[in-house]
Formats: C-alpha cells, sequence, structure tokens
C-alpha cells in the first residue's frame, strides 16, 4: 500500500522560511514524478513545483526564486525549501507522486496535506 506522509507545516512571519517534507512508503516499480500542490482559501489547488525522476524541475512562476524543490539519494522522500514566503502563499500544501506501485497501473498519490501560514 502507497502512503505519503507530510510534515514541516505551520505558522511563521513574511519573509521567513519553512520547509515541508514528504516520504513516500510502499513498494514502487517506478516513481516518475514528485511534486507539491497547494490549494488556497478560495482557490483551486496549483502545481507549485515538481521533480521528475531525472532530477529535473519545475516551478510556477509565483514560487521562482524562493522555493527549491528536492528528494533524497533514495528518491522517495521529496522537500519543499520555502524562503521569503508572503502571505499570499497561506494555504494547505499536498504532496503528489506520480509512478507505479508493483501490481498497480501508473497512478497519482497523494499526501493528506500540510497546513502552510504566513502572516503579515
Amino acid at each position: 500500500q502507497v502512503q505519503l506522509v507530510e510534515s514541516g507545516g505551520g505558522l511563521v512571519q513574511a519573509g521567513g522560511s519553512l520547509r515541508v517534507s514528504c516520504a513516500a512508503s510502499g513498494r514502487f516499480f517506478s516513481i516518475d514524478v514528485m511534486a507539491w500542490y497547494r490549494t488556497a482559501p478560495g482557490k483551486q489547488r496549483e502545481l507549485v513545483a515538481r521533480i521528475t525522476s531525472g532530477g529535473r524541475t519545475n516551478y510556477a512562476d509565483s514560487v521562482k526564486g524562493r522555493f527549491t524543490i528536492s528528494r533524497d539519494n533514495a528518491k522517495t522522500t521529496v522537500y519543499l525549501q520555502m524562503n521569503s514566503l508572503k502571505p499570499e502563499d497561506t494555504a494547505v500544501y499536498y504532496c503528489n507522486l506520480n509512478g507505479r506501485a508493483w501490481g498497480d497501473p501508473r497512478t497519482d498519490y497523494w499526501g493528506q496535506g500540510t497546513q502552510v501560514t504566513v502572516s503579515s
């Protein structure tokens, strides 16, 4: 069974930093992409950053230069380092994994979400 467990959210003042983590567990045949999405109050879920199995990264324009996505050597834990946080970064942040567990088709898996609140 695939599980994504997020940690590291919280409350921070504008200009501060936070790092959120997502650990994936399960028997994977392949992990193609790991990503962070966020849902702000009254808005649709949006892609924040993604990292492919080859290490290629992409970022939303709104976070470029402030956020950095990375992963551990085992490629089953993904991190999002968030610097120079703004109140508009306040959202629930969700970890996403696109890949194949043994015996299953390629699937999108989601974490439970972690709240990030940036005060002005």
